[in-house]
């Protein structure tokens, strides 16, 4: 029997929109449930596994007795350190691991709770259109409130900074290499919005998460690189998608350290940070540098390229990007992102995510990931290619 009458979950997770990533696996649990062979493009869940190196490390780790209490201090400063070093080699910036480098559990976790951090209740937040949906969320549950900024094809899928003029909000996210659109940031366009958020007396928070996943010798920035954006930005890398290590949750913050200090804060009020092991097999990732990467790199262009040529050959418009583990195309004949997204899967059994669930400017395109073994995209690319010629008739 019910206590009260009142349902149980607060009003904010009553009128909070089902997240994305969630209903795509109820989707396609209930697909294989009815015996349909299902291909999961949707989620950017890297397949090829961590390095050898650092799964030995953290067997190794994990049985040391001195790593099973609470993160030793030591251990967080000796992972600081190690982010530090490669901060510097891969992007020639200097900084104080102690008070500009923080780890987090995985940055949406951190993502997710930096708002909390610094915003008061009513402050706005610019999130963009489309978008990673953690953010607005996190704006949401912090109390403060979302403007929209408008990510488009005919600026490079970039916010137009000069629209922004005369707004002063609290914070502003911005993520390149971009998910869902998979965009790529120049220096300069950093340069201009660190001058912007100066302006404006706003925090930048970069999600850098698929910073290291380019293609043809593509190298992403940092928004650190701008003289001035460590007075007024943040910049969140993850282990995820660089080492194939999603499930491990962890990567870290680095940049303006009044907020790596208010996000170290919340934390310590909320979490007990990362199991020791894992920071630690995280120090030998970073020591391993770019040898697993490479393969994994080689893995994601051969699968592209298979996308690729399902698009051309069914006359999809698509972005072709150097970066990141998507492809974001235009759904055929403008069709409603959400009922293409089902039709495929019910066609073909192919299941993609639809861009609405990245916000309005998502619909009327469809997100691709090639998290799969190259032989299921293979697979995959035929049947999405098929299906949409059916689409076109």
């Amino acid at each position: 029997m019910r206590l009260t009458d009142r349902e149980a979950r607060a009003s904010r997770l009553r009128t909070l929109p089902a997240y994305l990533f969630e209903e795509l696996v109820r989707i396609r649990c209930r697909s294989e449930e009815r015996g349909i062979d299902v291909i999961d493009l949707s989620i950017g869940d890297p397949d090829l596994g961590a390095p050898v190196a650092v799964v030995e490390a953290l067997r190794n780790y994990a049985g040391d007795p001195r790593l099973h209490c609470y993160t030793p201090p030591w251990v967080i400063d000796k992972f600081a350190s190690a982010v530090g070093g490669w901060i510097k080699r891969r992007y020639g910036v200097d900084l104080d691991p102690a008070a500009e480098i923080f780890p987090v559990i995985g940055t949406k976790e951190g993502l997710a709770h930096l708002p909390l951090a610094i915003l008061d209740p009513g402050e706005v937040a610019l999130v963009p259109d489309p978008g990673y949906p953690v953010y607005s969320r996190a704006v949401w549950f912090a109390g403060g409130r979302v403007e929209w900024m408008q990510l488009k094809a005919e600026n490079g899928f970039l916010p137009d900074l000069d629209s922004l003029k005369g707004k002063k909000p609290r914070l502003v996210f911005v993520n390149y290499p971009n998910n869902p659109t998979s965009a790529v940031a120049t220096l300069d366009f950093y340069a201009r919005l660190v001058a912007w958020a100066q302006d404006a007396n706003a925090y930048v928070a970069s999600d850098a998460a698929y910073s290291e996943i380019g293609f043809d010798g593509g190298r992403s920035p940092s928004i650190l690189q701008v003289p001035g954006a460590r007075e007024v930005a943040v910049e969140f890398h993850s282990f995820s998608k660089t080492f194939n290590m999603a499930g491990w949750r962890v990567g870290f913050v680095a940049g303006q350290p009044d907020l790596v200090g208010a996000l170290k804060t919340l934390k310590s009020n909320i979490d007990s940070g990362v199991f020791g092991p894992i920071l630690m097999a995280s120090i030998a990732a970073i020591e391993e540098g770019t040898q697993g990467l490479e393969a994994t790199l080689g893995e994601y262009a051969a699968r592209r390229s298979l996308v690729f040529r399902a698009l051309e050959a069914s006359g999809l418009e698509y972005h072709r990007s150097p970066a990141t583990l998507y492809i974001w195309a235009k759904t055929p004949g403008g069709v409603p992102s959400l009922e293409f997204a089902k039709r495929l899967l019910e066609q073909c059994g192919v299941l993609v995510a639809p861009g609405i669930g990245f916000g309005q400017g998502g619909e009327g395109y469809f997100r691709i990931s090639v998290t799969c073994p190259t032989s299921r995209v293979r697979v995959a690319a035929e049947r999405l290619e098929e299906a949409c010629r059916a689409f076109k008739k």
